[in-house]
């Protein structure tokens, strides 16, 4: 759906408005081309001392071509327009220093280029050595959250907390934070553990894999099945038979293949398992994108609506990944990524069921994770803000217009913008990645 507001601010007569009465200025977000490099442009690098994180993020920055330099204070306004600034701060070990975030960015941010970078990687606060460097760690977050929402033109800010020893498995994040894979996410806090290297094409890094994605006939669903296709995966999409025609057409366009099921049914996961295994022999990502809403004030509910809205998103993801992970189907390695939705962190007026299934998504993504973490299978979520679908385009007017801007980016996302999260999260270059929900809004001013 084409957002006229934002084509308006790019006539003459929009400029002089937006200018003159300090209206919304969203800035169209460039997105990733096939061929595109991960940054393009000039990047900042600065750190609080010399630390292995440090030296795994400039040997990245080499080895992707960026054009970087080094600066412990910034850089003089005249001398370079970055497009990125990155900033290790797990030397951080105390308050004492955190003035160099000051020192770094103050000179600097004012310089960034639109739709610039800057990421922050700090130590995981939990596992600090004291709780001077806790405090000190756990400070990082509220710097950028308050600079996203100071960056204007479209720039991004996130966090990316390591753990100690695991700073060789930034890699697959970074890449994603600093491209325009992550133009949507903004504000954000990753945090990345220890596991195995895995090295692989970062053009085609799902190669050889397996994903299942629910709900893959159309909207974000297409989009997630479409992109894990792109980046080498054979996609099984499924979604319910009254669904089969847009389904059919996905899976055409992207070579996978396809089951007509109902996610709730009592055979959906022993299906879904055979199907995997029979046709692929098994499965290496699996996506719950399924998804309905049914929305009603509590006190209007009807019981059957509230079940029907928790079967979709919440019971029948919790009952499918049992099944795979119990029984194989899903190979150890693997990963998982539940689709929950800022109604889960935030809650959402007559959303009380929807609301109450998303949140359970993050429940279920904290529940597994260190379970799963024994066979090495990942499992993240994504939780999307106002993305542009069909779903949002039949919102009352000036309802959508506000869930637009109500982010530090000052507009919608796109589907695509799901879908490349998910094939982060799906990366087995990002083996280190387990536990986070990662929010897809653009910084949106509702919620933590």
């Amino acid at each position: 759906m084409t957002d006229r507001y934002q084509t308006f601010t790019r006539t003459p007569l929009g400029k002089t408005l937006v200018k003159n009465l300090g209206l919304p200025d969203p800035l169209p977000l460039p997105r990733w081309i096939e061929g595109s490099p991960v940054i393009d442009g000039p990047v900042v690098f600065g750190a609080i001392g010399e630390t292995d994180a440090g030296k795994a993020i400039q040997a990245l920055l080499r080895d992707i071509g960026a054009a970087f330099s080094t600066a412990n204070e910034g850089v003089a306004s005249s001398e370079i327009r970055p497009k990125a600034l990155v900033f290790d701060a797990t030397g951080a070990t105390s308050t004492a220093d955190l003035s160099s975030l000051q020192r770094f960015f103050s000179p600097v941010v004012r310089q960034l280029a639109p739709a610039g970078r800057v990421v922050v990687v700090g130590r995981t606060p939990e596992l600090s050595s004291s709780p001077e460097q806790q405090i000190a760690q756990r400070a990082l977050e509220g710097f950028t959250r308050s600079l996203g929402k100071e960056v204007k033109r479209g720039a991004t800010v996130n966090l990316v907390y390591v753990a100690p020893d695991a700073h060789e498995q930034l890699d697959s994040t970074l890449r994603f934070f600093l491209s325009p894979k992550s133009a949507y996410v903004d504000g954000q806090v990753a945090r990345i553990g220890t596991g195995p290297l895995v090295s692989n094409d970062p053009n085609r890094p799902l190669a050889g894999r397996t994903a299942l994605v629910t709900g893959a006939a159309r909207g974000i669903g297409a989009a997630i099945a479409d992109t894990l296709a792109r980046d080498g995966a054979t996609v099984i999409g499924v979604d319910v038979p009254q669904n089969a025609d847009p389904l059919r057409k996905v899976i055409s366009r992207i070579g996978g293949t396809e089951l007509l099921l109902d996610v709730t049914s009592v055979d959906a996961a022993q299906r879904i398992a055979a199907h995997a295994q029979e046709q692929h022999g098994g499965l290496d990502i699996v996506v719950h994108n399924a998804g309905i809403t049914r929305d009603r004030r509590l006190v209007n509910m009807r019981t059957d609506v509230w079940d029907a809205v928790l079967d979709v998103n919440l019971r029948a993801p919790e009952r499918i990944t049992k099944h795979l992970v119990d029984t194989g189907a899903l190979r150890d390695g693997g990963s998982i990524v539940g689709v929950s939705s800022m109604a889960g962190i935030a809650g959402n007026n007559g959303q009380t069921n929807y609301a109450t299934s998303k949140a359970g998504v993050i429940g279920l993504v904290q529940a597994l994770a260190p379970k799963l973490a024994e066979r090495q299978i990942r499992i993240n979520a994504v939780a999307p803000g106002f993305i542009e679908t069909e779903m949002t385009a039949k919102i009352p007017f000036t309802i959508r217009e506000v869930g637009r801007r109500l982010n530090s980016l000052q507009q919608g996302g796109l589907p695509i913008d799901v879908a490349e999260t998910i094939a982060w999260f799906a990366d087995p270059a990002s083996a280190g990645v387990t536990g986070n929900v990662v929010r897809v809004c653009g910084q949106s001013l509702l919620g933590a």
